[in-house]
């Protein structure tokens, strides 16, 4: 009788604590945006591809959240997006109503080596991929390298951003894996400024640019023939670039292979967002649920495809996955990694 007494008492204080726990869980929802707007941050500057895929989801993202927020862009630029990466994992809000766009390499750059990463990329909330993306290089036909073998024969001026920055990092990694001729010209803002620098002959070539940034910012110097795709950068080759090499080609070990993949690879995280550590993570799924289903409107899909911006998504939990892989790769992968984007 006691022990069936007992059972009894703690089973309904069982089932006090999970109607607390639902009761709270419920109000997390409720609460979230409901005095406050969506706040996406893009750590690099206005025009660039990062900044048109945040507006764009800007547009939509809201319809799928608690409260329908407003939503707010802010370009936080500095040291090629890792100071906006620095200052989300800092100074932030915990509560999930400020995200984030930065450019692939910002996650890695404490494991490439740059001082000014002050994180764990892994540590961090991701909460989806709008486009899982190739980068490339392109050459001026002014420039004489009609093909990237030119550019291992002769030398090619690209612009770079910074350090930490992915055109100065693919660049600089090319030129140690590949025995490309690049130098790097750093201390352009972004993709848009280096565009003009080509237009002006300042720069001959770029490499590092997303594929949907190449289509959109750059499409009038590759139709009229000024601008040559000549290498596709990324962990597999994509369906529409079959006619320009692989970077791939260049791995001639698995070893080599491993390091592609953190130089490289990791460029399929091209439009990756991501929330602070310490978001809980009840409105963690919140945001990756709503981005899931932002991927699926079709007003954002029809926007996406008049403005040619790729739409190839990631759900937050792939992009978490593949950041925790990277981190937990062997030392001397990375070590190798660290030296050749340094060079």
């Amino acid at each position: 009788m006691i022990r069936i007494k007992t059972a009894h008492v703690l089973s309904l204080a069982l089932l006090g604590f999970a109607t607390m726990a639902q009761a709270a869980q419920a109000q997390t929802t409720n609460d979230m945006f409901k005095d406050k707007p969506l706040t996406i941050v893009v750590g690099h500057e206005p025009g660039t591809g990062f900044d048109l895929y945040a507006r764009t989801l800007s547009r939509y993202l809201p319809r799928y959240l608690p409260n329908k927020p407003n939503a707010l862009v802010q370009n936080v630029v500095g040291a090629s997006g890792v100071s906006a990466f620095n200052w989300l994992g800092s100074v932030a809000p915990k509560d999930g109503s400020t995200i984030a766009i930065v450019a692939f390499t910002v996650p890695f750059a404490p494991i490439l080596g740059h001082a000014a990463g002050r994180f764990d990329a892994s540590q961090y909330n991701w909460i989806g991929n709008m486009d899982s993306s190739v980068s490339v290089c392109a050459f001026s036909k002014a420039s004489g390298a009609l093909t990237f073998e030119h550019a291992r024969q002769r030398e090619v001026l690209v612009g770079g951003t910074g350090a930490s920055g992915p055109l100065s990092q693919s660049s600089t990694a090319l030129r140690a894996l590949t025995g490309a001729k690049l130098r790097v010209i750093e201390g352009y803002k972004g993709s848009a400024s280096v565009k003009i620098a080509i237009e002006s002959g300042e720069l001959q070539g770029v490499c590092g640019i997303s594929l949907s940034t190449a289509r959109t910012q750059y499409r009038e110097a590759f139709e009229s023939g000024e601008l040559l795709l000549t290498l596709q950068l990324g962990l597999d080759p994509h369906p529409d670039l079959k006619n320009v090499p692989h970077v791939y080609q260049y791995a001639r070990t698995e070893d080599e292979r491993q390091v592609f993949d953190l130089i490289f690879g990791a460029q399929g995280l091209g439009r990756s967002f991501v929330a602070p550590p310490g978001v809980s993570p009840e409105r963690v799924a919140i945001l990756r649920a709503a981005f899931a289903s932002a991927m699926q409107d079709p007003e954002l899909i029809a926007e996406a495809e008049k403005v040619q911006l790729d739409l190839r998504p990631q759900s937050g939990e792939q992009v978490q996955a593949f950041i925790q892989r990277v981190y937990a790769a062997p030392r001397e992968i990375a070590e190798r990694a660290r030296k050749a984007v340094q060079q």
